[in-house]
């Protein structure tokens, strides 16, 4: 036989059907797509009217170091000039003053003045390039110019200040020297020939020459080009908007709102507790996804079996059928348990019912036990026919149960309905019953000759319990069905669920055999689904033997014509029923 219950592996990387995976995960969240992109909308639009009316205009200067001879290759004006503090001079406060006396603004205009210059330095260059913003294209013009001029006249003014200190200082140092030298020029003429007059004659020669120094030192700096820079484009009246446009903005703002929501959707994805696909089930079970079952398109909630309605549902039903059939634990025990995780187990008992029939289908002879004694309503659900009591029901001392009313310890009781599966045939319901002592009636002798029955040739026995994590039925049966198959919403339980429940199966010495995985039913909320079958108060006030509170009928049943009480044919095809709310 095949071996289906494997743990599941990693597939080889194939790096474009992980792309699409991921990306058709992402697309569960179109919510959170669609609102990146009409956030993005409308800050495309925010853009889009904000700079409908700005207007940008530009002009160059390039600056100039003082030189006396601008010809010469080796005067290098980077090494002359620090570029980033002209360029802090340029948005200086003083500056915007020079600029706003030129333009008549007042003192109220001029922060707005100020905040509409940008100044700039192209990349191994030395200019400086003016940018106004404003919401006339004459008026950006005029201010870029207005603000060039009034940089290039401080700089001007700043150069010519330089200078003029320098100068003041060498003449400051030149003037006494000079009075000292026509001192000393009167004295030698009022001196005879001699050693004396020759010693004065050579001090006049020094302070002659110190002062030719200083006069070539104040000759050079005056003889300097002080001009700061020149004007290499002129700003001039921009043709239109500094803004992309409506249409431009729109289209931005759709590109980077996609992408915000492309963001969020993938956080969202990182922290979802959900599992994200198929394969994020078979990691945290440890056994394979044995089918997907379609969502019903008749409105009327999961079917028992879909038959001409929907017959891709019973289609489903019987893929499963056949992968478990081949599975060689399941062959070995042919003992399947079958359990939600948690909240309503209507899709459990679909699964429980309709994989009844499927085996039956193919000859076997099929017995389905209701071990739901919380909230039985297999019986009431499906019309039947009493059958014959199973060699089971016979108590040690050779007498078999009585009807009637029976109390929690005699479950199973011996009763036995027969469900007519209409094309595919019949098999047996032990239906369950309402106990105050459930762990005590699902462990009893009783209930274990029953399970054995799958010991029997070609017979198969599927057991429906309760959802795992809401009650600890389901692991009082493990270690004598072995086999168990997890029916789920993958949107409405954790991975931290299902790894729990793999962790409790197998403590209990059971194994999952797969996972059969279902949309999210008609009204059922995204998430944990809380628990819709709480466990029901004992019957303390009722009387040994006293009638049973009515049961609720959540399913609904066949049409008339087809359940006539009391003719011995109490049957239902299964194509014909639908399940409700457990």
């Amino acid at each position: 036989m095949i071996e289906t219950n494997r743990p599941a592996a990693a597939p080889a990387d194939d790096e474009p059907d992980l792309l699409r995976d991921q990306f058709r995960q992402l697309l569960r969240y179109r919510r959170l797509i669609g609102a990146g992109i009409g956030i993005g909308l409308l800050g495309g639009v925010y853009l889009g009217i904000s700079t409908a009316d700005t207007y940008v205009a530009t002009a160059d200067v390039v600056l100039r170091a003082p030189t006396d001879d601008p010809f010469n290759p080796s005067l290098a004006p980077d090494k002359a000039i620090n570029i980033g503090s002209e360029r802090q001079v340029a948005l200086s406060s003083s500056i915007a003053n020079e600029a706003a006396k030129k333009l008549g603004v007042t003192a109220s205009g001029f922060a707005a003045l100020r905040s509409g210059l940008q100044v700039t330095n192209p990349p191994q260059t030395m200019v400086l390039r003016f940018t106004y913003t404003a919401s006339s294209p004459k008026e950006a013009a005029k201010r870029a110019n207005a603000m060039t001029e009034a940089y290039l006249l401080k700089r001007q003014e700043s150069l010519d200040a330089t200078r003029d200190k320098m100068v003041k200082g060498y003449k400051d140092q030149r003037d006494p020297i000079a009075k000292q030298l026509d001192e000393l020029s009167k004295e030698i003429a009022r001196m005879p020939a001699g050693a004396g007059r020759d010693a004065a004659t050579s001090s006049k020669t020094d302070l002659q020459s110190e002062v030719g120094g200083y006069n070539t030192k104040i000759t050079k700096l005056e003889a300097l080009d002080m001009t700061p820079g020149r004007v290499t484009s002129a700003a001039t009246a921009p043709p239109g908007a500094d803004g992309p446009g409506i249409l431009m903005s729109l289209a931005l703002g759709a590109a980077v709102g996609l992408a915000l929501g492309l963001l969020a959707a993938w956080v969202r994805l990182v922290f979802d507790p959900a599992p994200r696909s198929e394969g994020d089930v078979a990691r945290a079970l440890r056994a394979p996804v044995l089918g997907y079952l379609p969502r019903d398109r008749t409105g009327g909630g999961p079917l028992l079996a879909a038959g001409e309605a929907d017959p891709r549902l019973a289609e489903e039903y019987r893929s499963v059928a056949f992968r478990l059939a081949y599975d060689a634990r399941f062959a070995d025990r042919r003992r399947l348990l079958v359990v939600a995780p948690r909240g309503s187990s209507e899709t459990a008992a679909a699964v429980a019912v309709n994989l009844a029939a499927s085996f039956a289908e193919t000859g076997k002879d099929v017995l389905l036990i209701e071990a739901d004694l919380r909230t039985p309503v297999l019986a009431s659900q499906l019309p039947t026919d009493a059958g014959g009591r199973p060699r089971w029901s016979q108590t040690p001392g050779g007498q078999k149960g009585g009807g009637g009313r029976h109390s929690d310890s005699e479950w199973p009781d011996g009763r036995q309905l027969v469900v007519d599966a209409g094309e595919s045939g019949s098999f047996d319901l032990i239906p369950g019953e309402r106990a105050r002592n459930v762990p005590r009636a699902l462990t009893s002798p009783r209930a274990t000759r029953l399970i054995s029955e799958a010991d029997s040739p070609n017979a198969t026995v599927v057991v429906l319990a309760p959802p795992v994590l809401s009650y600890a039925d389901a692991l009082a049966l493990v270690d004598r069905v072995d086999g168990v198959l997890v029916v789920c919403n993958p949107r409405g339980v954790h991975r931290t669920d299902l790894i729990r429940i793999r962790e409790l199966i197998s403590g209990a010495g059971g194994t999952v055999l797969g996972a059969v995985l279902h949309a999210p039913l008609p009204g059922e909320k995204r998430g944990r689904g809380k628990d819709k079958n709480p466990a029901p108060a004992p019957d303390a006030g009722l009387p040994a033997g006293g009638p049973k509170p009515p049961q609720p009928i959540p399913y609904e049943v066949a049409e008339p014509e087809q359940h006539i009480p009391g003719d011995g044919t109490d049957t239902v095809a299964l194509r014909t029923v639908r399940m409700g709310r457990r």
